[in-house]
């Protein structure tokens, strides 16, 4: 009887989804943490921003094209990226507003372009325009895409929704309504990351000391990931490279 219990209970911990078994991220306090900071540098050649024409609701949308630069590099240094750490269990507490962020969607646009929330909170979408949007959401996995939300918005008004992520730590954003709008949210797991500044640096503060995988994350690009070491009150500085 006993070796039959045994038997279910290990079945029954097999059905649980991966996420169930690995453990939550747990708020503490640091003391003498360190500090991880650098630069992200774009190494290849810049390529000129996506053309898209405008082809609906002029009025609101404008007319022409609309260009998106997926690949903005300003001074040899790659913006809208997200530096993060990797598998750290436990450490300061996320900032309180990142579990109010939102998309604005606004003469057709996506603002801000690159948005940052909390894993597990809710974010906003707002349609400030006096036309049909459709906000769909895809978790980026890989090179595929699964939908986290899809929502229809043909007045003016707010739709917040929960979003968790499973294996993707961000997600692409489109408006099924009009082809030209896109953008993207990094959903954070841990408070451990930085968006990148507009000079290309970055800075990670009150980190546990101990020894980290940081890596680098965008949208279109394949990133790069580096192994730091931080020591209490010390600053480990680290650049990347990403290629195009």
């Amino acid at each position: 009887m006993k070796k039959l219990l045994v038997s279910v209970a290990v079945a029954g911990l097999c059905t649980l989804p991966l996420s169930a078994l690995s453990a939550a991220y747990k708020e503490t306090s640091v003391s003498n943490g360190g500090t991880i900071t650098g630069t992200v540098n774009f190494k290849g050649k810049d390529q000129p921003p996506k053309v898209y024409k405008i082809t609906k609701d002029n009025d609101v949308c404008g007319t022409g094209t609309r260009k998106i630069d997926y690949v903005r590099v300003k001074n040899g240094k790659l913006l809208d990226t997200v530096v993060y750490l990797t598998k750290i269990k436990s450490g300061k507490p996320f900032p309180a507003g990142l579990a109010k962020e939102k998309i604005d969607q606004k003469g057709c646009e996506f603002k801000p372009f690159l948005q940052v929330m909390k894993n597990g909170s809710k974010i906003a979408a707002v349609n400030d325009d006096p036309v049909l949007h459709n906000i769909h959401t895809y978790e980026i996995i890989g090179r595929t895409k699964k939908t986290v939300f899809n929502v229809s918005q043909p007045n003016p008004g707010t739709v917040t929704k929960t979003v968790k992520l499973k294996r993707g730590v961000a997600m692409k954003v489109e408006c099924d309504a009009h082809d030209f709008m896109h953008g993207f949210v990094f959903v954070a797991k841990t408070p451990y990351f930085a968006k990148v500044a507009e000079d290309g640096s970055f800075r990670i503060d009150d980190v546990p000391p101990g020894k980290y995988t940081v890596k680098v994350w965008h949208g279109t690009l394949k990133g790069d990931k580096a192994k730091v070491e931080v020591t209490a009150g010390g600053t480990a500085k680290v650049d990347f490279n990403v290629k195009k």
